[in-house]
């Protein structure tokens, strides 16, 4: 049972076993990275979008930015890039919350193809060394003109399965962390894209209906009461 301590795997499965290793330590340290990035940009977007509608009705763009710069994450600095510009047109404030959108997409998808390569690279790693195994196991048996007992073959077959194991033991949870990140991003984008349509249509909505207003004002001040028909 002493083979089967971590100790003993280490030291009997050869160099490799220590690049595995390494691939584990750096697909740990990404996934610990992402985890305190998405929690760090967890937001309630409902609320965020109410009070900043509230602000922007009321014209005080000022407390808006406020709040925005308050938001976390990335939501919230979509929110404040579109406020930032207020005075643009539609079509240009449109533009401004896509380019802000996209400045923020390489640090949501940080470290995530480091996840991926150290999930995929860790069973060709591991599988690579338990070939050489195999391939050293052959050559002892060939150099002993076959005269190995089965305690020595099952020993160099079990030194041999050695990678395999740490690979696949390595690999596993890291493609799981993987997906579960990818499944994050996508969510964190559809947010990032909701805020930014909405901060356009609150913005540019706002800004219409303190144009048009004087002007309904004065087709209704102009208009004629209807007079009633006498029965």
């Amino acid at each position: 049972m002493a083979l089967l301590e971590p100790a003993g795997l280490v030291e009997r499965g050869g160099p490799l076993v220590w690049v595995l290793l390494g691939i584990g330590f750096v697909g740990t340290v990404a996934v610990v990275e992402r985890m305190f990035f998405f929690h760090r940009a967890r937001i309630n977007v409902g609320d965020l979008l109410v009070g900043l509608a509230h602000h922007i009705r009321r014209r005080s763009f000022a407390e808006a930015l406020h709040q925005a710069a308050r938001a976390p994450g990335p939501v919230g600095r979509v929110a404040h890039a579109a406020l930032l510009r207020y005075y643009l047109g539609r079509g240009e404030l449109r533009d401004v919350t896509r380019e802000a959108a996209q400045l923020e997409v390489p640090h949501i998808e940080k470290n995530l193809r480091v996840i991926l390569g150290c999930a995929l690279l860790a069973p060709l790693v591991g599988m690579l060394g338990t070939l050489l195994g195999m391939l050293e196991t052959f050559q002892r048996v060939s150099e002993q003109a076959g005269f190995t007992g089965p305690a020595e073959l099952s020993g160099g077959v079990f030194t041999a399965l050695i990678t395999s194991v740490i690979g696949l033991t390595v690999a596993t949870p890291l493609y799981l962390f993987y997906l579960y990140f990818l499944g994050r991003v996508k969510r964190l984008i559809h947010r990032i894209e909701r805020v930014g349509i909405e901060m356009v249509h609150l913005i540019a909505d706002t800004r219409e209906e303190e144009e048009y207003a004087p002007f309904r004002d004065e087709t209704n001040a102009g208009r004629k009461p209807a007079k009633k028909r006498k029965t």
